[in-house]
């Protein structure tokens, strides 16, 4: 089955997931970005591959930081950007949702960045524009359900790329709600497509889904022994909201047994670096000292997601169906 994403050149179309791009595509968005680092609005003119397009902004589910970084990641590539924030509702599913999406392809859209509490509402969207004749407007995931967050995964990957140069002799450690993280998953499919040897899982038995021995990872529900010696850590975050229901304790226990501190950093390699997606939960999964530590690399990593957005769009724009 030919997949989704690509043209039948081979080409990305869409970005809707990590899992089945092969290692070429990975990379040339990497290095794309890498291009695109360090361009700001106050000391570069806008790139104008973009320009004259319409990039819809389509957040049914609330993500300040996601949107923003898109917003500007497309206004630099001098698109035009439209933000609907709409609120997850019985009426933002099924049938109404794709009447939503017919209502701005009628506006002339270009591009829809879509954020969705569905799992698979991306791959919807994608599917109905083909079906109906408009293969013209591509599709970026920017998060669904707890399905993949792959422009995360590809900031994630190039933070990687940048601190450590290659991915073929590392040991990364992904450690938290690995259970309901989409950029977990969206991770671990990058992880292993770039050729890292180890991937390990750490958490709490609750929070650890079944399959990820199938996907290459190892588990460790013990901090401490799955810290040794790794040299990537990204702490997932935890939603509060989770801690006391059952599947936690209590925000403090978690604390104790998964928290990074100086201390369970020291375990890893001298060189490690501390990765997080965001927004942080101090002293939840991670303590202020790391966070503000030497070895944190958690507002790069918002930086080179910007450049990483801007690659994924312009790739996008820039191939047809």
């Amino acid at each position: 089955m030919l997949n989704p994403q690509l043209n039948k050149h081979g080409e990305l179309q869409h970005l809707l997931s990590i899992e089945g791009l092969p290692k070429s595509i990975l990379n040339h968005i990497l290095d794309t970005a890498s291009s695109f680092v360090g361009i700001s609005d106050r000391d570069v003119k806008k790139v104008p591959l973009m320009r004259g397009k319409s990039v819809f902004n389509l957040f049914f589910e609330n993500s300040t930081r996601t949107r923003t970084t898109f917003e500007i990641a497309a206004k630099r590539l001098s698109a035009d950007v439209i933000n609907l924030n709409i609120q997850a509702s019985s009426a933002s599913k099924g049938e109404s949702l794709l009447d939503t999406i017919d209502n701005l392809s009628a506006m002339h859209a270009d591009m829809f960045v879509v954020r969705h509490a569905q799992s698979g509402a991306p791959y919807l969207i994608a599917k109905h524009l083909q079906d109906s004749g408009q293969s013209h407007v591509h599709v970026v995931n920017a998060g669904d359900g707890r399905h993949a967050h792959p422009t995360q995964g590809l900031l994630d990957m190039y933070t990687i790329r940048h601190y450590k140069k290659d991915f073929t002799n590392l040991t990364v450690a992904i450690v938290g709600d690995i259970l309901h993280s989409r950029v977990a998953r969206s991770d671990i499919h990058a992880l292993t497509t770039l050729g890292v040897p180890e991937v390990r899982a750490i958490g709490p038995h609750t929070l650890l889904p079944g399959g990820l021995e199938q996907m290459g990872v190892r588990t460790f529900t013990n901090m401490d022994e799955g810290l040794k010696g790794v040299d990537v850590i990204i702490m997932l975050r935890l939603q509060n909201e989770r801690m006391s229901g059952a599947l936690l304790p209590s925000a403090q226990e978690y604390f104790k047994s998964y928290g990074l501190t100086p201390e369970r950093l020291a375990l890893a390699k001298p060189d490690a670096i501390v990765m997080h997606p965001g927004p942080m939960n101090r002293g939840v999964e991670i303590d202020s000292a790391v966070a503000d530590g030497p070895q944190a690399v958690i507002l790069p990593q918002v930086t080179f997601g910007i450049a990483v957005r801007m690659a994924v769009m312009s790739i996008v724009a820039g191939t047809q169906a």
